[in-house]
């Protein structure tokens, strides 16, 4: 496979030891960048939908589901969800589950079925749970798109994603690499072991793991169903479990900052590294006092607003294209039925500070 060059991301602060580095680190190309690319409208796989007759406006409600409504990425999502649905003119029904509960999510999108909503956007806990609601709604003429974590193809026009899965994967790889010895042994903190996006960044961990660090050693991935309690739960164990342990990756919003606090309470921070996805506020105290080391992720608000945006846009019968430029949001890409908001931004003790999600 041909090498790609890490990932400098966005932020000047922010800068990863790996990426400047030499000296035998990896390089990979960066998939996906926010130039803007050549437009190319409709490379994307979804049916059409018919347009309104010239003059007709049509008020929309949209039914924006999250795994979990008690976890703050999400209620920052919703933000950017509420935002967009007053500039654009619709109404977006902000309904899931408590917790990531597969059970609870098709509940409610059932809920939002029985509300009259014209589109569902989903952020999947589990694909094949919700395969058959989902295929429910498309029976009864409701468009279905995902976001933040896929379903099956079939069950969705498209898919608006963060970021380019391989990307992100393999950075969180090396920033663990770049904070852990070379014969380091690690594990992987990840949210619902169903959720398609997340096991997606896995299989990139492991790749880069497997391609550039193969000293190294991922000893375990453990589940956290994004419950803060059972997260710091899991970190301790894996503290007792594996002694050896150098590093944990968080790989969902909730589990990093649990890890950077099970490591704290244990008298090993800046011992045991933490690295993963998380908000600025949410890890921001652990970055601050060494219980974690780096944290990467995207703005929640812009997805949200992104989401509705291409929700309003499918509804008016207009399908995401490579390059489109987003109000608020800036260009996108498209590849197949997927959408790539952008790339992701890495925060430390210096930055975290100058973000407020």
């Amino acid at each position: 496979m041909v090498r790609r060059m890490s990932i400098c991301l966005l932020l000047a602060v922010a800068v990863l030891t790996a990426c400047s580095a030499s000296g035998g680190k990896p390089q990979y190309e960066v998939i996906y960048t926010m130039d803007a690319p050549p437009p190319t409208a409709g490379t994307g796989s979804a049916e059409e939908t018919p347009q309104p007759p010239d003059g007709e406006k049509k008020s929309y409600t949209i039914g924006m589901v999250p795994k979990a409504m008690e976890n703050p990425y999400f209620n920052v999502a919703n933000d950017g969800a509420q935002e967009a649905a007053a500039d654009l003119g619709v109404k977006v029904l902000f309904r899931g589950p408590q917790t990531a509960d597969s059970d609870q999510q098709a509940k409610a999108i059932e809920s939002l079925l029985a509300s009259g909503v014209d589109l569902l956007a989903v952020s999947a806990n589990d694909p094949e749970r919700l395969a058959p609601v989902l295929r429910q709604a498309k029976e009864k003429g409701v468009k279905v798109i995902t976001w933040d974590s896929d379903t099956f193809p079939e069950s969705r026009a498209f898919f608006v994603n963060m970021v380019d899965p391989e990307t992100l994967g393999r950075h969180l790889m090396d920033t663990m690499a770049a904070h852990i010895p070379d014969h380091g042994e690690f594990a992987v903190l990840t949210g619902s072991l169903s959720a398609a996006s997340l096991n997606e960044f896995i299989q990139w961990i492991r790749t880069q793991q497997e391609q550039f660090y193969p000293n190294m050693k991922l000893v375990e991935v453990a589940p956290t169903d994004d419950l803060p309690q059972k997260a710091y739960e899991a970190a301790s164990r894996l503290l007792k479990d594996h002694p050896r342990l150098a590093g944990i990756i968080g790989n969902s919003a909730i589990a990093t900052p649990a890890a950077a606090q099970a490591i704290k309470e244990a008298g090993q921070a800046g011992v045991v590294k933490v690295v993963g996805l998380s908000t600025p506020v949410l890890i921001g105290s652990y970055l601050k006092d060494g219980s974690a080391q780096m944290a990467t992720l995207w703005s929640p608000k812009r997805l949200g607003y992104l989401t509705v945006a291409l929700a309003k846009q499918y509804l008016d019968g207009e399908l995401p294209y490579n390059g489109e430029a987003v109000n608020n949001v800036g260009h996108i890409r498209v590849n197949g039925d997927k959408v790539i908001m952008g790339e992701p931004l890495d925060f430390t003790k210096q930055n975290a500070g100058q973000y407020d999600f």
